[in-house]
């Protein structure tokens, strides 16, 4: 069985237990059997094999047989502050930045940003980010952040460095990245940032670069940002 379940809390000894939609997907999508054997993932960084030892209505137990310290990490940390999109748009953003490698996702709250982070929004992005490193073998999880306010960050940019999409910016290609430098980059609402919060971020160093000429959506500029970053 080639499928990878998420299991919580983190495996810490030889017994595992299902539960939950993980639980359901195994018995009842998959029909696991006792004595198959599958691939979990606790968001740690490692993957271990499990045998199925018991199916029972809501949960199901496992033995782990093999521990296997496998990365499918970047070699740089990235992280992507955005205002988020609506809807299933945001979804989509997450999914691919899980795929992409991006170590953490920061949502912005803008002057002009349509899409309020509040808790419950968060909850549902995180198991996109499950889903997602189920799907594309990553085992450790993509952070989702706290919400900040864009001036936040800005005021005081991260180590390594810093880049913000913007119209009237240098082109993206004129940026180097050296090897293992981490790397942050801002993607705005759709209808930008404003002046203030443009300001305090050039006042703190950031780079401010521009993605072509076509107008993106909040969410393939995103996407776009954390593409390059993941592949220099």
């Amino acid at each position: 069985m080639s499928e990878r379940f998420f299991v919580s809390p983190p495996v810490t000894g030889d017994r595992v237990q299902l539960t939950g939609d993980e639980a359901r997907h195994l018995t009842a999508v998959m029909r696991a059997r006792v004595g198959e054997q599958i691939v979990l993932f606790d968001g740690g960084g490692a993957e271990f094999v499990a045998e199925v030892t018991t199916i029972r209505k809501q949960a199901a137990d496992l033995t782990i047989v093999e521990r296997r310290a496998i990365t499918r990490e970047l070699t740089r940390e990235v992280t992507l502050a955005v205002a988020l999109p609506k809807g299933e748009r945001q979804k989509w953003l997450v999914e691919k930045a899980t795929e992409l490698g991006v170590t953490r996702l920061v949502p912005l709250i803008t002057t002009r940003g349509i899409a309020e982070p509040v808790a419950a929004a968060l909850e549902r992005l995180k198991r996109t980010v499950i889903e997602a490193c189920k799907q594309c073998g990553r085992n450790r999880l993509m952070e989702i952040a706290p919400p900040v306010r864009a001036g936040e960050p800005f005021a005081s940019a991260p180590a390594g460095i810093c880049v913000l999409a913007d119209p009237n910016g240098q082109p993206l290609t004129k940026i180097h990245l050296e090897s293992g430098v981490a790397v942050t980059v801002a993607v705005g609402p759709e209808g930008g940032f404003t002046g203030e919060e443009l300001s305090a971020a050039r006042d703190a160093g950031w780079q401010f670069v521009s993605l072509g000429r076509s107008i993106l959506r909040v969410e393939t500029a995103a996407i776009a940002m954390a593409a390059w970053a993941a592949t220099q």
